[in-house]
């Protein structure tokens, strides 16, 4: 099985960039996105020339922003929106497919913001969702893929020093919020198969950071320990373009 997880950074802008060209040469099983930017009808409407998989997406309350979606080729058993916490079901940031052998929970976490205004929102939304997975984890296996809007140790971002406990995304309150949800029985696909490996994700748009591979890995696939003897490969795709992230993978034997 073969899971793709992608911020695409706004699901029309992306489509006119080649998105569903995209999808359908990575032929996943599954294609998770974060930041679709779009409500329910407008994702299924972006999508309406893929062909070959379910579609099911969580949109924010405020029009354009955040959003998540799931693209299925098998029907999954059950989907749910969100974590079922009203304070933090506003924005739709996360959806969850219940399949035979595991829960794949798709996520797009909060930005603690420039000068971190959200910080102390980000550790409350964290402490809740590694609650939620936490429950879903006690019943079956899960993976969790998404936009983490963290690096979690400094080979995961290009200039670590520099960022450290000042710029969103690599504070203390944000490593230890991922800490925390790893605490439950997860690991971190990519760095468990590849431990020394510098690659990224993510790349300001600015100082022509992705030309000059200035980047972070701040989106993961985490996994139940004990789906750890599946894993087969996990890999970042950052020879594809359309994004200010690029795609990440999973492939489960």
């Amino acid at each position: 099985m073969k899971i793709i997880s992608w911020n695409v950074n706004g699901i029309r802008a992306s489509v006119k960039k080649g998105l569903i060209d995209i999808i359908q040469d990575l032929d996943a099983d599954i294609f998770c996105i974060q930041e679709t930017k779009a409500q329910d009808d407008q994702v299924q409407e972006a999508l309406t020339k893929l062909s070959g998989y379910s579609i099911f997406s969580n949109s924010a309350v405020k029009k354009g922003y955040s959003g998540v979606a799931i693209l299925s080729k098998t029907e999954p058993i059950k989907i749910t929106a969100d974590i079922q916490i009203e304070e933090h079901d506003q924005e739709g940031r996360v959806i969850t497919a219940e399949y035979a052998d595991f829960y794949l929970v798709n996520v797009y976490v909060p930005n603690s913001g420039a000068g971190l205004k959200r910080l102390d929102y980000r550790s409350t939304w964290d402490i809740a969702f590694a609650n939620y997975l936490a429950k879903l984890e006690k019943v079956k296996p899960i993976i969790v893929t998404g936009d983490f809007n963290v690096a979690h140790q400094s080979i995961d971002l290009k200039n670590d020093k520099s960022n450290y406990n000042k710029t969103s995304g690599y504070t203390q309150t944000e490593i230890d919020g991922l800490n925390a949800i790893l605490d439950i029985g997860l690991i971190d696909t990519f760095r468990e198969k590849y431990p020394e490996e510098i690659k990224y994700s993510f790349w300001s748009a600015r100082f022509n950071a992705r030309a000059n591979n200035a980047g972070w890995r701040i989106d993961y696939f985490l996994a139940s320990k004990s789906l750890s003897n599946k894993v087969h490969d996990a890999t970042i795709h950052n020879e594809i373009f359309g994004s200010d992230h690029c795609p990440i993978g999973l492939q489960l034997k």
